[in-house]
């Protein structure tokens, strides 16, 4: 595997099976990590019972504590800080295995690893580093980051908490609220963020125990009740100078690198957790037995099971893909031996938009798995703390925080156009050449049984998903502006590409060289996720260009599209029986490693 490609790249480059980077690539490190997680949520997690999913507070800082004995904690942490500066893939698998089994604690370690810890690892100075980040690699100190407010939601670059420095220039005094503010209940630190001036958005390095600072009660949450949630009340809270965090009016730098890292490991910790409930999904299956034989033998529950193992084996292909695409831009690029901290922050910036789709893939796959699993149990999954009733509550709010799936989808959209202007991104974009170009495509209609076919299925995704950004450039020029509904059609445009493309390549290694296991599988799911592309795309674009273009033109828009994106005579029933039968056998995920 050679460097990685530039982020967006995906759409306008053929890249190769050997480019990229799959779990079956996990090396003895990778697995042994994986092991001491999985030997953690069963000797202090599941040992526990129902009391995980229950506010406890001094149980949190007591398995935090024992989780950073064991490393959990300081795994995106510099070295010279007590950190283990593991690469990306590594604290991928860590958020991935928690979220297999660790129930509300997984958000309170997430939480802390992720927003409550990055933002100083990333714009901290030596000094603040020096202080904090020890104690929060051990857990002897525990994270918060404090950005919504009662009134500043997704619009959360507009606070009204203040700031203002005193006159000798040694403090500021902090007045607000911060509201939804996870691990608020029995953490020492706190990452917040206010005006200064009234106008220059600042963050802040706050402690806990500061004069002036106070915490709301509980709130009482659908899921993740094992998590502390309360609202933080600043009132005249007085804030060493010293503890700006980055630069005065650069605090949107802070939150977003460090929301976008939070949303590269909610998408893990999602695909996790939709893992283990598809696994007692399947198992159940087994087991309940009507009219005489187990119900895994129906065909709707074999299209259930089906389905979903498709959407984990493309969200958890696409989710190692991208960290080991970052783990290469932090090696390669620019800031790769002088700063580690600079460089991560640099590299989840280079593949904001992958990140934003694993966000928004992996908690709508969780969500989807969840509802599918409550059906396969019958009367069973909607019974308190079933397996999947669990996942469904818990789960739920995985589309709301790090922004939510509706912000993620304008971040795509715009960062795609916005790189596109800068130059960042070489696209075709004269609709011209690309109406040319969809001509010289012809319809996908033989099928060889083998990756033929979804390769070719790629292509044409790829291709028509470059015409509609034509299409939208030339209607609305260099930003899409006020058209959310278009922005979202192109990302989930995007999202399916990028999910479908990175099964694909996944299969393609998998049926090559010594990594010939799950093979044939890999291969009947990526052909059905073809299918799937083709469906979503038909419905994307039906809906895009009649709001694109005007009436007399919206025919001659479709044209092109209509005479490539015609559905193979490809037979998805047998196709999701047989992958079905696959996981029944092995009793659950038939690609799980460790």
């Amino acid at each position: 595997m050679g460097k990685s490609v530039a982020g967006g790249q995906f759409l306008t480059r053929e890249i190769s099976p050997e480019e990229i980077f799959i779990p079956e690539d996990f090396t003895r490190e990778h697995k042994a990590i994986a092991k001491s997680v999985k030997e953690f949520i069963v000797g202090e997690l599941q040992s526990r019972g129902d009391e995980i999913e229950h506010v406890n507070n001094e149980l949190s800082r007591l398995l935090m504590k024992k989780a950073g004995e064991i490393g959990l904690l300081a795994a995106d942490v510099p070295e010279e800080y007590d950190g283990m500066a593991l690469d990306k893939i590594s604290s991928l698998i860590i958020s991935d295995k928690l979220g297999e089994g660790a129930g509300s604690f997984t958000i309170t370690e997430l939480n802390h690893t992720g927003i409550g810890t990055l933002p100083l690892v990333f714009f901290g100075t030596k000094e603040q580093k020096a202080k904090y980040l020890p104690g929060l690699s051990s857990g002897e100190l525990i994270g918060a980051f404090g950005l919504t407010e009662p009134d500043a939601g997704s619009d959360a670059l507009n606070p009204r908490t203040t700031a203002v420095l005193s006159e000798d220039g040694s403090h500021y005094l902090i007045n607000g609220t911060k509201c939804f503010i996870t691990n608020a209940g029995f953490a020492d630190l706190i990452f917040t963020f206010a005006k200064v001036d009234g106008e220059k958005f600042t963050a802040f390095i706050v402690e806990f125990n500061s004069p002036g600072l106070t915490v709301d009660a509980e709130e009482n949450k659908m899921g993740m009740k094992g998590t502390s949630t309360r609202s933080v009340i600043f009132n005249n809270v007085k804030v060493p100078a010293a503890n700006v965090l980055g630069e005065v009016g650069r605090g949107s730098v802070v939150a977003m690198n460090a929301l976008n890292m939070g949303r590269f490991k909610v998408g893990a910790v999602s695909m996790g957790n939709a893992r283990n409930t598809f696994g007692e999904a399947v198992r159940y299956s087994r087991q309940r037995v009507q009219f005489g034989r187990s119900i895994c033998t129906f065909g709707m529950i074999q299209e259930k099971i089906g389905m979903m193992v498709a959407k984990l084996f493309a969200g958890e292909s696409m989710m190692y893909r991208t960290a080991k695409m970052i783990d290469d831009m932090i090696k390669h690029g620019p800031m790769s031996t002088s700063d580690i901290g600079g460089a991560t922050a640099a590299g989840l910036e280079e593949y904001l938009i992958e990140c934003s789709i694993m966000k928004i893939f992996g908690s709508e796959t969780q969500g989807y798995v969840a509802d599918q699993s409550i059906q396969i149990f019958g009367g069973y999954g909607y019974i308190y703390e079933n397996p999947a009733e669990l996942s469904f509550r818990n789960g739920r709010i995985n589309r709301i925080w790090e922004g939510t799936n509706e912000i993620n989808r304008l971040t795509i959209a715009n960062t795609l156009f916005k790189r596109l202007v800068k130059g960042r991104l070489e696209m075709e974009t004269d609709l011209d050449a690309l109406r040319s170009g969809l001509k010289k495509l012809e319809s996908v209609n033989q099928d060889d049984g083998g990756l033929e076919l979804p390769g070719q299925m790629l292509v044409v995704g790829k291709r028509i998903t470059g015409y509609v950004v034509g299409l939208l450039r030339h209607r609305f020029g260099n930003s899409l502006g006020a058209e959310q509904e278009l922005a979202g059609i192109l990302s989930d445009m995007l999202i399916e590409v990028y999910a479908f493309e990175s099964a694909y390549l996944r299969a393609g290694r998998l049926t090559s060289g010594k990594k010939s296991r799950n093979g044939e599988i890999a291969v009947q799911i990526v052909r059905y996720l073809g299918c799937c592309l083709y469906d979503r795309l038909t419905s994307l674009i039906n809906r895009a260009i009649p709001a694109i273009s005007d009436a007399d033109s919206v025919y001659d828009a479709l044209l092109p599209v209509s005479g490539v994106l015609s559905p193979p005579p490809v037979d998805t029933i047998r196709l999701l029986r047989e992958i079905a039968d696959d996981c029944v056998e092995k009793k659950g995920y038939p690609f799980k490693l460790v």
